[in-house]
């Protein structure tokens, strides 16, 4: 099954619970693929769901920072349980330890030796490791093997 059918069979078992939460949380997931989806003209893949998912989390948890910031504990909780919600449909994330493993092998298979050769690492990590691990955790990570 893939991710678009998976997201619509937990819309339908949410409406039949009454889980007018999760119901809600997935209805403004769907309606971001199908803008995409409109404004591309295209079906997307599972890997183009991947990224809109984590966008989404990671608007959920700029605005989470912003309400605790603010002093909006209901906010807050709302925007983390739904970042939650949502990070249940991304794939498995790396450990730091697979993380690392993995970009050692990268950086062995590019040739780079120090941070100069960052932009390589990076290049070939970000799409290798797309979705199992963040932009920002793959670049802290290259930069300590780095240095």
């Amino acid at each position: 099954m893939d991710l678009k059918q998976k997201l619509q069979q937990d819309l339908k078992e949410a409406m039949k619970a009454k889980d007018t939460f999760k119901r809600d949380t997935i209805r403004f997931l769907m309606s971001a693929i199908k803008q995409v989806e409109v404004d591309t003209r295209k079906e997307l893949s599972d890997e183009d769901i991947v990224k809109i998912i984590q966008k989404s989390v990671k608007q959920r948890e700029e605005a989470a920072a912003q309400y605790k910031t603010g002093g909006r504990e209901d906010l807050y909780e709302k925007e983390i349980k739904e970042a939650e919600l949502l990070k249940n449909y991304l794939p498995k994330q790396l450990s730091d330890d697979e993380l690392e493993a993995e970009l050692r092998r990268i950086i062995t298979q590019v040739g780079a030796t120090s941070m100069k050769d960052i932009g390589k690492v990076m290049g070939v990590a970000t799409k290798e490791l797309a979705g199992r691990a963040d932009g920002k955790r793959i670049n802290l990570t290259v930069r300590k093997i780095l240095t």
